[in-house]
């Protein structure tokens, strides 16, 4: 486990693509290019609002977690004005299971304790919401949402 590079956005990216694609029917020649990803992830994790952890084995990145900060306007009664939204956590399918997606939670919410985030905020998917759940995450009331698009690109 360790914090991602910008020197990692080839994996990353490749990484993210399979991680969609899992539950995605699209045939692959209609999937945007993946150099777009990776450059986005380049410039993301270069510019310090965007961190991310990898697991490895067998010397390659075989799952990661990004946490992107999320700023808040200055409070006068309060210290901290930042949170953090949680979001494609993926682990290759063969190395699932084996603690290292709750170690990549875990790296992500030490650093967040210790740089002294109010608030964790996720999207989980099915599939994740297990694990999140094992490691505190809980449902909010006070969060609310306003969807404007649907899944397909429309409008609801």
């Amino acid at each position: 486990m360790r914090p991602a590079l910008p020197s990692d956005a080839p994996a990353l990216a490749e990484l993210r693509w399979a991680f969609k694609r899992e539950d995605h029917e699209a045939p692959p020649d209609t999937a945007r290019p993946l150099a777009e990803a990776e450059r986005w992830i380049r410039e993301r994790l270069g510019g310090g609002q965007w961190l991310a952890w990898v697991a490895e084995a067998g010397g390659e990145i075989r799952g990661h977690v990004f946490l992107a900060l999320v700023e808040r306007v200055p409070e006068p009664f309060a210290d901290n004005d930042s949170l953090g939204y949680v979001t494609n956590f993926f682990v290759e399918p063969p190395y699932r299971n084996q603690g290292a997606g709750t170690a990549l939670l875990d790296a992500l919410t030490s650093y967040a304790r210790g740089a002294k985030l109010e608030t964790l905020i996720v999207w989980p998917s099915e599939r994740s919401d297990p694990l999140y759940r094992r490691s505190g995450f809980q449902p909010s009331a006070e969060l609310l949402e306003l969807p404007l698009l649907t899944a397909d690109g429309s409008t609801p």
